[in-house]
């Protein structure tokens, strides 16, 4: 088989029965695309040698990527990242930076592999955690809000450093002395923000305002875009990555940055699809055995260092250990940029492959392990929380200021655990109908906002046994969860037990497969209320239809 188009064929379909395995395994997808690429690179069966084909495919992805990128920081964002995310977003990678080249160091590399590869260890994924929080609905709580901000820290990082490491090799391709990286740093920045504003003033709103007159050309002209700045970055000595990142950040404030970035999210996935491909396929295992037990220290350095620094951040700044160490799980792991930023690294000469082997190996590992993590974050809290005291002031104040807020009314005919979307509605239409209704809320910013429209919400966790019993449960005569995941619902349950709550309790199910669960746990009422909502649809639908059934 040595038609590239055959050989492409093969890939994809090698990489669609690895990506079903690694779905089944709840793992994120790039590690499968890594293995395939091992499997029909030289290292496996060699069964693809279309690598210059490939290649092309895997720059024109990692253009995409740091497109989509810089399309999400438009400038009202930047502006309200809010001081959490930017302490703990810089803190951690201060930390992450220091103590990783100090490792590596002494791990017996030169400085500028410590360098580069501790750089890399800084770099936590945004596609795989803003992926995980949104599967369990945390997205939008506090933890996850704080996530994303440092995420955002971190992805602007990631960008400032690929331009550094392109100004390391001067024009004569020597390497460029201190004061040249400085020089061409600081020149390139000023030539590139006058540009930005330039094109973002003036030239690119009535282009795309022309271009948005239909989906699929505004489409072409997002990829076109992204690859032209990219293509110029490349030739300014800037980077491709700089490039695609500056194209997407002119576009960012644009109302139509939601529908570029929905219709090229997709190939985004495609295209990366061909990086991890290529950089399994490229992968040197005759140092992977001596890069093995580094690889197992730098990995268990992410997997507890990063959480750790994150946790002791946000409870200087006041937040309970609860919070920081859901957010700090989020930092548990390397991304694509850390490999993507490696393999820059070699192209440039500035390091060897088996740097590219170490980050690789990591990356896998850490990836690996920290999506379980996540997924697991609420029971794992609980087992750790006892030891996690050290990471909480004795006055978080941050939480404390909505706790010791005014107390609003506490008689209630029903609390509501869990203030999202479906919990505020459901406490507004109860409220409508004449009932007393409470609600309980971990988030404090929600608790701010709910007494705001003059709901009645107490700010506490659920889980916690001892702030159930504080509640004013005697005459309630029903207990309502909305609470996302299965373990926070199974921790409410045994704390209304241990409570010894007498009236009637209900969670809500997000599926037959949690139903199933709540039951075992002995939840002694499940609601179902998106099946609930489609039949009501459907049978609202079948009226309005066939508003006479017994008529044939």
């Amino acid at each position: 088989m040595h038609e590239p188009f055959a050989q492409l064929a093969l890939l994809l379909l090698i990489a669609a029965l690895a990506g079903a395995v690694s779905v089944k395994l709840r793992q994120p997808v790039l590690i499968a695309y890594i293995v395939a690429g091992i499997a029909v690179g030289p290292a496996g069966f060699g069964l693809v040698t279309a690598h210059d084909q490939i290649d092309l495919l895997a720059q024109v992805g990692v253009a995409v990527l740091l497109f989509l990128v810089g399309l999400k920081l438009d400038l009202h964002h930047i502006r309200n990242i809010g001081p959490v995310a930017l302490a703990t977003g810089l803190g951690q990678l201060a930390f992450t930076i220091v103590i990783g080249f100090v490792l590596i160091l002494l791990m017996g590399k030169d400085w500028l592999t410590a360098l580069y590869v501790a750089v890399a260890l800084t770099f936590s994924s945004t596609i795989i955690i803003i992926k995980l929080l949104s599967d369990k609905r945390e997205l939008d709580s506090l933890h996850g809000r704080i996530a994303v901000g440092f995420l955002i820290v971190q992805d602007i990082a990631v960008v400032l450093a690929m331009m550094v490491v392109s100004a390391m090799r001067g024009p004569d391709g020597e390497d460029a002395t201190t004061w040249q990286v400085l020089g061409s740093i600081t020149l390139r920045v000023l030539a590139a923000t006058l540009l930005m504003y330039l094109l973002m003033r003036f030239i690119l709103p009535p282009i795309i305002r022309i271009m948005a007159k239909s989906q699929e050309l505004l489409l072409i002209f997002a990829i076109a875009w992204g690859t032209a700045l990219a293509a110029l970055g490349e030739w300014a000595g800037f980077s491709k990555e700089a490039g695609a990142f500056l194209a997407g950040f002119s576009l960012a404030s644009t109302h139509f940055r939601d529908a570029i970035s929905a219709r090229l999210t997709g190939i985004r996935d495609f295209l990366l699809l061909f990086f991890f491909i290529d950089l399994g396929a490229k992968l040197d295992f005759s140092s992977l055995g001596s890069e093995l037990w580094p690889a197992v220290g730098l990995s268990l350095f992410v997997l507890i260092g990063n959480p750790l620094i994150v946790m002791a951040i946000m409870g200087y700044m006041g937040y309970r250990k609860r919070t920081g160490f859901l957010a700090g799980l989020t930092v548990a792991q390397i991304s694509e940029f850390s490999i993507i930023f490696v393999a820059m690294g070699i192209s440039l000469g500035h390091i060897g492959v088996e740097a590219l082997s170490l980050t690789t190996l990591v990356g896998v590992t850490t990836i690996a392990l920290s999506t379980y993590m996540i997924l697991y974050s609420h029971a794992l809290y609980e087992r750790l929380a006892p030891w996690m005291g050290l990471f909480e002031r004795r006055n978080p104040h941050r939480e404390l200021a909505v706790e010791q807020a005014a107390v609003p009314e506490q008689q209630a005919d029903v609390v509501i655990f869990g203030m999202g979307r479906y919990g505020q509605r459901l406490a507004r239409a109860l409220r409508e109908s004449g009932l007393h209704v409470l609600g309980v809320e971990f988030d404090p910013e929600v608790v701010r906002h709910m007494r705001t429209k003059n709901l009645n919400v107490l700010f506490g966790d659920a889980q916690d046994p001892d702030f159930v019993e504080s509640l004013p449960l005697r005459e309630v005569a029903w207990a309502v969860s909305t609470l996302p995941d299965l373990e926070s619902n199974r921790a409410l349950l045994h704390a209304l037990r241990a409570g010894q709550y007498p009236g009637e309790v209900a969670i809500v199910a997000r599926d037959d497969h949690q139903g199933a669960a709540l039951k075992l746990a002995g939840a002694p009422t499940v609601m179902y209320p998106f099946r609930d909502a489609v039949d009501f649809t459907a049978q609202h639908l079948t009226q309005l239809i066939r508003p006479n059934p017994e008529v044939s």
